[in-house]
């Protein structure tokens, strides 16, 4: 069935429905769990999108549709279950899920990005670059296979629109002279796309009182070992093949000499977050730059102990939802 027909019998199905059911059509189908997040801070999402994919050189991909929507949940589906299809969205893209209600939300979004969603259905895919241009609007009855969507289509569609890799000896260059020039030493970090340690550190570096904190001392620049044009030959040699993880980072002075790494007394200590981790981090800080205060780094520990509670308690409510599911599954056996 073609986009069009199939948007013209869901308007028509939406005409006749009566209105307790027409009220939830934004609903997943029963026994399926909500995908859409239904806040209207989908120009945030995107906005936080293009900052992640401004720092790690992939692009952004809306999806437009909703819970209702069949073909957004096969999509959505094919994404997670192929191999291939989920490792290209996990390495070059960040994804983020805009839900169009009925057909009459975040319109003002789409007008700006041309995705006409409304003329073609939904889903219905906008690729932006880090900067917010736009690089490809798609329908994706095209992408249809046997019902279903091919993943060797979606494979096209992204692999063609993806960004150039980075060549990691012309992001250390630039940052070498920014140094020179400024005098703030360089913070070299490795990280990968599937390193959830490597996100969680790049994240906090982005938080604005760390950042500020940060930028003030310190000349960022990113190597991602797996993406990025001779980043793992980067890596080994200032690693010196040594097995130390990821991330792992090197403070360098604008001649390119190291001033201190990662390696604290228990070894690399990636995203801080033990006490001990904390410690070498900010010692490793303060050899790196001596005019780091002794606020400053103790506002960046205090940031490190907080983000280390918030992940705790989180798994702790998790844990608590899992005994809760597993208790009451107990009384009704």
């Amino acid at each position: 069935m073609s986009r069009s027909i199939r948007f013209i019998a869901l308007t028509l199905a939406l005409l006749t429905t009566a209105s307790p059911a027409l009220a939830s059509v934004n609903e997943p189908p029963p026994g399926k769990a909500a995908l859409y997040p239904q806040a209207d801070d989908a120009r945030q999402r995107i906005d936080a999108a293009l900052a992640r994919a401004k720092a790690d050189n992939t692009r952004v991909m809306i999806q437009w549709g909703d819970d209702w929507c069949g073909w957004c949940v096969k999509l959505h589906d094919l994404c997670g279950r192929d191999r291939d299809v989920s490792r290209k969205l996990l390495y070059d893209y960040e994804v983020v899920l805009v839900p169009v209600g009925r057909f009459d939300r975040n319109l003002d979004i789409a007008t700006a990005y041309q995705a006409d969603f409304k003329g073609n259905g939904v889903p219905f895919l906008t690729v932006l670059d880090a900067d917010g241009t736009v690089i490809a609007n798609q329908e994706t009855g095209s992408l249809e296979k046997d019902g279903g969507h091919d993943p060797m289509k979606v494979m096209a569609f992204l692999t063609a629109h993806q960004a150039t890799p980075r060549d990691a000896a012309g992001s250390l260059k630039k940052a070498l002279e920014s140094s020179k020039t400024s005098g703030r030493p360089v913070m070299l970090h490795f990280g990968a796309p599937w390193c959830g340690w490597c996100h969680r550190l790049e994240a906090w570096m982005t938080e604005p009182p760390v950042k500020a904190i940060l930028e003030r001392h310190l000349v960022d620049c990113k190597i991602d070992t797996d993406r990025d044009t001779g980043g793992k030959a980067i890596f080994e040699a200032y690693t010196k093949g040594a097995s130390t993880g990821i991330p792992w980072f090197v403070f360098l002075a604008g001649d390119g000499s190291t001033l201190a790494t990662s390696d604290g007394p228990d070894g690399n200590v990636g995203f801080p977050s033990t006490d001990g981790e904390i410690d070498a981090f900010t010692t490793a800080l303060k050899q790196a730059d001596p005019t780091f205060t002794d606020a400053e780094l103790q506002t960046l520990a205090d940031s490190l102990i907080a983000n280390r509670k918030a992940r705790e308690a989180k798994a702790k409510a998790a844990r608590d939802a899992r005994a809760a599911k597993d208790a009451l599954k107990k009384e009704g056996a």
